[in-house]
């Protein structure tokens, strides 16, 4: 997932991102993003909620924009079957966002949402350790 990272960068900063991602590295880049896809969706459930249409479709469009960049970063030559579940897994929640936009159905918000935290849970989990330093000796 950290290797096609670019449009991740690109998603995220046409998603309103004010802090400099170039400078993130590629782990806490992809942490971000589900950040922010988690924070659309919550916008739109309380848009939903409170029965207000304008700025609900935004709020998704925005979730799934970024539930395909980071569909697209997945490595499925170094993820393995993992990054085909996760594959088929960002495939289904387009598909209900899409059903959640057309018949503002806020369950499909809300599983999007929970499957997204977990996925993020998952992947802070996994953060990788820096690497060693080096003594420089003179």
């Amino acid at each position: 997932m950290q290797q096609n990272t670019q449009g991740a960068v690109t998603s995220y900063r046409a998603n309103g991102s004010q802090l400099a991602v170039e400078n993130a590295d590629p782990h806490k880049l992809i942490d971000m993003l589900l950040e922010r896809a988690i924070g659309r969706l919550a916008a739109a459930r309380g848009l939903m909620e409170r029965g207000v249409a304008h700025g609900r479709g935004e709020h998704i469009s925005s979730a799934m924009a970024i539930v395909a960049a980071l569909q697209s970063s997945l490595d499925h030559e170094q993820g393995g079957s993992l990054s085909s579940r996760l594959d088929a897994l960002y495939d289904y929640m387009s598909r209900q966002l899409i059903k959640a936009n057309i018949s503002n159905d806020v369950r499909c918000v809300e599983e999007v949402s929970d499957l997204l935290r977990e996925i993020r849970t998952g992947w802070q989990g996994i953060k990788p350790s820096p690497p060693p330093q080096t003594s420089l000796s003179a």
